[in-house]
């Protein structure tokens, strides 16, 4: 499937209608998370025959990325009965397969799956200080193979950091630059979702990164 044919295709999503905010739910624009699934299965090859987890999978976007890049099985995974509805009936819309675990991720257990590879654009960690680093403790410590996930570019230092030294990361890589040249920029369109948003739309900017377990 080419990059522009699945920007489409998740285009067509149905996102939140009444998002929370103490979950910092924001939707995954079908910008980013093409190019964010686009480049894990073209240039590492970690999406087409794996298993694939969407940790805080939300309405489902990553997941059906996923799926309609060639995993073998997605399983995403979320703490909102409702995004997990909106999730089954965009995968059931678009005849793609999701597993889905109604879940807080940091009490995850996994045990008897083998996950190759988790997705994931967890929350920043702006309302519950520390929630972006809860996700990615637990997803280094359940993929066999690697993890792709966003963060606030101001927190790089940081999250390289504990990755490597706390979390034992074998290589924590931001991609953003490796993907300059296909004339994307990693900048997080956030909407005005909330009461305390003053603008329509704000750009965020953001890392993408790739994290060897």
């Amino acid at each position: 499937m080419k990059l522009k044919q699945l920007e489409g295709i998740l285009g067509s999503i149905q996102q939140f209608s009444n998002p929370k905010l103490d979950l910092e739910q924001y939707p995954t624009g079908p910008h980013i998370a093409s190019r964010l699934l686009y480049t894990a299965e073209n240039t590492f090859g970690d999406v087409n025959g794996k298993v694939v987890a969407d940790f805080g999978c939300g309405c489902g976007t990553l997941g059906i990325a996923s799926a309609l890049l060639g995993a073998e099985n997605v399983i995403g995974i979320d703490v909102d009965l409702q995004a997990l509805e909106i999730a089954s009936q965009n995968a059931e819309n678009l005849e793609v397969d999701l597993d889905l675990i109604y879940c807080n991720v940091k009490n995850l257990s996994l045990r008897g799956y083998l996950i190759d590879t988790v997705v994931m654009n967890p929350p920043f960690g702006t309302r519950n200080k520390g929630s972006d680093m809860e996700f990615l403790s637990v997803a280094i410590k359940v993929a066999s193979q690697s993890v792709y996930s966003l963060h606030k570019t101001s927190t790089r230092e940081h999250i390289k950091r504990v990755a490597l030294r706390d979390f034992h990361a074998k290589s924590a890589e931001v991609l953003c630059e490796v993907c300059k040249h296909k004339n994307w920029a990693v900048r997080f369109d956030v909407p005005q979702l909330y009461q305390f948003h003053k603008k329509k739309t704000v750009d965020l900017a953001v890392d993408l990164w790739r994290f060897v377990p």
